[in-house]
């Protein structure tokens, strides 16, 4: 069965108050988001990726010590990546959950030292990518980047919260600021019970 493009759990508009415009969301779901769905569906049909879940395609067709890794991989990932991203965000600002706050504070020393090196990892992306906030296998958690369309699955690790750094998330609200778009959107639009819910 092919793969369908998730809707987005609000409206178009529902994060244009906290930094997000309708326009951006259009594009980046409505058009990019779709373009990873059709291009894994082309891409996956007759091979032997048809019919396996999304984590079993990208575990299966990640290589660690490839350049550039495949179109499959690629677009199958960045399907998977952004499904997550949207569920991320919330159009009604969260508390930070207490057990959320007890773990980053016993990681990371602080909330805000946290969000400081997430958005260093963000910012620090070369080009296209992630940043990302893990629980690696160990059960630590740790703030991570990745390029591209690499993901936390690739290295056996769960996503708690990631923010596509990619130009076509930020350019439209934010221009070349990518700073500026990482700090607001920790600030003012991630879902932190949705972030919880993963620990």
């Amino acid at each position: 069965m092919a793969f369908a493009l998730p809707d987005l759990p609000y409206a178009h508009d529902a994060l244009a108050a906290h930094g997000m415009s309708k326009e951006t969301l259009e594009y980046h779901h409505d058009l990019h988001h779709k373009a990873y769905v059709d291009n894994g569906n082309k891409l996956i049909a007759g091979t032997e990726w048809e019919g396996k879940t999304l984590e079993e395609i990208i575990t299966g067709t990640y290589n660690a010590t490839a350049v550039a890794q495949n179109g499959i991989f690629n677009n199958i990932s960045q399907l998977w990546n952004h499904s997550q991203f949207w569920e991320m965000m919330s159009p009604t600002k969260s508390a930070m959950p207490s057990e959320l706050e007890k773990a980053l504070t016993e990681a990371f020393g602080s909330v805000q030292k946290f969000k400081d090196d997430f958005s260093a990892a963000g910012a620090g992306q070369f080009g296209s990518g992630w940043a990302w906030l893990v629980k690696d296998k160990d059960g630590s958690l740790k703030t991570t980047k990745t390029e591209n369309g690499v993901n936390p699955l690739c290295f056996g690790q769960t996503a708690l919260v990631g923010c596509d750094v990619w130009e076509h998330s930020y350019y439209i609200d934010f221009r070349n600021k990518r700073p500026a778009y990482l700090t607001n959107f920790l600030d003012n639009l991630v879902n932190w019970e949705n972030v919880a819910s993963r620990l």
